[in-house]
Order: structure tokens, then sequence, then C-alpha cells
């Protein structure tokens, strides 16, 4: 369904990212969705294309330039090596801008280290109309989250040993203080639990969540 594009970033280097939009859906309102620390494989790669059958132009940015892993050694090495700020200023800038182009609003989900990474860009990145984060927060110092000035849906798991529940509940209490328009929901689930191809995943948790992040974009980007 999707093709390798090439987009430029602000800084005006350039990046490149899946892309797929439907035949007729060229001004379709657009996603952002950032990857887990596997890389831009298979499977984030039907996330994409599961979202344009929603109706939504998509684009996934290769932050590992091409590298992709089905080992979790590696898969640390890769996310250990890869600079968030870079990514969330100019990748996912430059991905957002990029889909705004045609698209009257922009959203930005992301799911693992790519869930950290939204929210990033929900503070860095004044283009995203809306952000979704999936079992995903960044060190607390790397962003004021109170700051965030646009809507903001968290999914997260219970029994989650890289994103604890009392970091997410740190974000919470972030975003109250803020006002930030926020809903956070919490499954009694593991890490990663809605990639089908992993131990972990729920299906019953990852079937309301799907239904919770669409409602959620349809209510702010279409």
């Amino acid at each position: 369904m999707g093709k390798i594009i090439t987009f430029q970033r602000p800084d005006r280097q350039t990046c490149s990212g899946y892309y797929a939009e439907a035949a007729d859906q060229g001004n379709a309102p657009g996603v952002v969705v950032i990857q887990e620390w596997w890389g831009l494989n298979d499977q984030i790669k039907g996330v994409a294309d599961q979202l344009v059958e929603q109706g939504y132009r998509v684009l996934v940015p290769d932050l590992y330039r091409g590298k992709v892993t089905l080992e979790e050694a590696e898969a640390a090495h890769l996310m250990n090596e890869l600079d968030f700020g870079d990514a969330a200023t100019q990748d996912i800038r430059g991905a957002v801008q990029y889909l705004q182009q045609n698209s009257p609003k922009v959203a930005v989900l992301g799911f693992c280290i790519g869930g950290a990474l939204t929210v990033l860009a929900a503070v860095h990145v004044p283009e995203a109309d809306v952000v979704i984060s999936w079992y995903g927060v960044p060190p607390a110092e790397a962003a004021d989250t109170r700051t965030i000035s646009i809507p903001f849906q968290g999914h997260f798991a219970q029994q989650d040993s890289f994103f604890p529940p009392e970091q997410v509940d740190a974000l919470e209490s972030q975003l109250k203080e803020g006002n930030v328009n926020h809903e956070l929901y919490r499954y009694q689930a593991q890490h990663a639990f809605g990639n089908e191809n992993n131990d972990s995943y729920d299906p019953e948790a990852t079937k309301l969540a799907w239904e919770r992040s669409l409602n959620f974009l349809s209510q702010h980007v279409k």
C-alpha cells in the first residue's frame, strides 16, 4: 500500500520514511506514526496501513536510517544510539510538516520508544495538532510536559517494566498541573501489549486502546 519517500527536516537535512495514503485521500488528515525500538519494520508499516484504511495519510519516519532488528540486545543498542532530541525536533517535526502541506490537521502517534518520542513531540513540535502515546514516557528532565498545548492521549500498561506505573503517575501529575487537555488510560497488561508479534500481546487491551485512539483522532483531526 505504501512506499518509501524522502522528506526535508527543519534543518534542511533529509530523512526517509514509509508513506501511505488511499488513492482518493490526498487531502485526508495526517498521522505521523513513530516506531518501536525494532525500527521501521513490517509491523509498524502494518499499523500505518490500518490507519490509511481509517481515512488518514500516514508517514512513519525511519529514525534508525534503514536499520531493523528482531533481537532485543540490538534494539536496545539502536535505541541508546538514537538522539531523541534530534529525532523529535527534526525527523518527527519534518514528517509533520511534510503531511501538513496537504493535510488540514496532523497527529503524532507512537509506540514504546515512539511513545516517549510522541510526548517530546507534544512539547517540541508546534505544528502537531494532537498526540497519542502508547506505553512510552520520556525522562522527566527531557521535556516540561506542563507546557503541552494540544490534546494528549496516553495508553499505558500496569505491568510495564520499561515504563513503570509510577513514571506514568508522574506524567499525569505534570499534565494536571499544566491544565493539559488529556486522557490517560491504564491496562492490566504488559509493555508493548499492542504489538501482535510480541509474547506480551493482549488482544483485548489492544482492541480497546485502538477504539479510544481512533475516537480521539476522529474528534481532533478529522
